[in-house]
């Protein structure tokens, strides 16, 4: 949380030039603190704290600041220095800056990194979107297996200081294909005369430069590991996802899905609420609801053609929206837990007459918990409520109960199909899922209430 009362402490220290102060400040603070309580910040401001700070928490500072700040201060800073940083920076989190420049700007830094750093910018800038390749680092360790212990350690004491993590170092041979990979903690209990290849782990997991980021991510997490190796189709060594990096992706795949189920458009980016315009948070909803009101007419005109019925029997306008109601919360228990499962690869297609059969047998428990309790409801709130012709309340209490228990039934079936079948045809399950599942269940649940009500009570 920013502490409100460092940023006019903050902006004393600029006042007075107490660089001293400034140093000490970036020297006891954690890099994300820093880099949140100088956000409120002019950029010339941002600019003169990071430039005053060590060389070796700079580019720490800088890559914890939002996408948007990191921007508006890279237009400040001087072109050889701004180059400096980026080539300090780690080698994903420097593509992501490079990305996010217009194209004039980027050919011009370009030009000015050396020759090493251009050529990595562009083979990770290669990847698309989305895959493992684009969010895997190229600042990773690596052994030949002929190395000693000893010659091993010397090796990752050297590289520490410019490699993202050590505590996981891959093998590879002279063509740079993965042999394995061993831990610091393999290194410092074998003996020193040792080789690499005599400790290494054999069975290394691995994922490919094209698999999707997110499958990437759970790899991670499934294993618990600190790092994930990346190869090509030969098979070599070209990147490693880092653990913070998975955490940053599950989240915003989550952000994504949350959005997606309540028919949110647009980026789908994590923490971006209030920098987001009231505009564009505008359009990402206006479409799908707007639509859905116009489909949501169908409901209407299906009112209309029961009118008889409703003047009829007046008192089943009154439990229309329970009925109403129960559907949607059935249906979209059942599109949440079947959309979560097809996330976490729980589910496919293969499983579809399984998931369709285990989510009837719960709706059926559910339609008769809540048939007994719609019928109890109508009993007690209808006492008394004027009942035409030759019907009773118990008979309408009846028809009631058989109309919302045949809504639950349908409704899970809805929900657990929507997901499966929007599967079926490569979209996004959680896209279609919850704003087609409402007025779908909608749609249907009229057309149960009334058809119902004509059969048990001959309307």
């Amino acid at each position: 949380m920013l502490n409100p009362l460092l940023v006019p402490e903050l902006r004393d220290y600029l006042r007075t030039n107490d660089v001293e102060g400034i140093r000490e400040f970036c020297r006891f603070c954690h890099q994300a603190s820093i880099a949140e309580f100088i956000s409120p910040l002019s950029p010339e401001e941002i600019w003169k704290i990071l430039s005053l700070a060590d060389q070796e928490i700079r580019p720490e500072i800088f890559v914890h600041l939002d996408p948007e700040v990191q921007m508006v201060v890279t237009a400040v800073i001087p072109r050889q220095e701004l180059a400096s940083l980026i080539t300090d920076l780690p080698p994903d989190d420097r593509v992501d800056l490079i990305k996010r420049m217009p194209e004039d700007r980027r050919e011009m830094l370009m030009r000015l990194l050396a020759q090493a750093e251009r050529e990595d910018i562009r083979r990770l800038s290669s990847y698309q979107e989305g895959t493992a390749g684009a969010v895997m680092t190229s600042d990773y360790a690596a052994l030949p297996p002929d190395l000693t212990v000893a010659e091993a350690i010397q090796k990752l004491r050297l590289e520490a200081p410019d490699k993202e993590t050590i505590y996981y170092a891959y093998v590879v041979d002279a063509n740079r294909r993965l042999l394995g990979f061993v831990s610091l903690k393999d290194l410092i209990l074998a003996l020193s005369h040792e080789t690499v290849s005599d400790v290494m782990h054999r069975d290394a997991i691995y994922c490919r430069v094209n698999d999707d980021q997110e499958d990437a991510a759970r790899i991670i997490q499934k294993y618990d590991l600190l790092a994930l190796p990346v190869v090509n189709e030969q098979g070599q060594l070209v990147g490693i996802i880092t653990h913070d990096d998975a955490m940053d992706i599950i989240t915003q795949e989550q952000t994504e899905d949350i959005e997606k189920l309540m028919a949110i458009g647009g980026a789908h980016l994590a923490g971006a609420y209030l920098r987001t315009s009231v505009w564009s948070h505008f359009k990402n909803r206006a479409v799908w609801i707007v639509g859905l009101a116009a489909l949501g007419l169908v409901s209407g005109i299906i009112i209309h053609q029961y009118e008889a019925t409703l003047t009829q029997m007046l008192i089943l306008a009154l439990y229309m929206p329970m009925v109403a109601d129960t559907g949607g919360n059935t249906g979209s228990q059942s599109a949440t837990v079947v959309v979560r499962a097809l996330a976490l690869r729980e589910v496919n297609l293969r499983d579809t007459l399984r998931v369709l059969w285990k989510e009837f047998r719960i709706a059926i428990l559910l339609a008769l918990v809540l048939g007994v309790l719609s019928w109890a409801k109508v009993m007690f709130l209808s006492q008394g409520a004027e009942i035409p012709g030759d019907h009773s309340l118990e008979g309408i209490a009846v028809c009631i109960a058989i109309a919302l228990s045949l809504q639950v039934v349908s409704s899970a079936l809805v929900g657990t199909g929507l997901p499966l079948l929007a599967t079926l045809f490569k979209l996004d399950p959680a896209v279609v899922a919850s704003p087609v599942l409402t007025t779908v269940v909608d749609i249907t649940g009229l057309l149960i209430y009334f058809n119902t009500a004509n059969w048990v009570l001959g309307l």
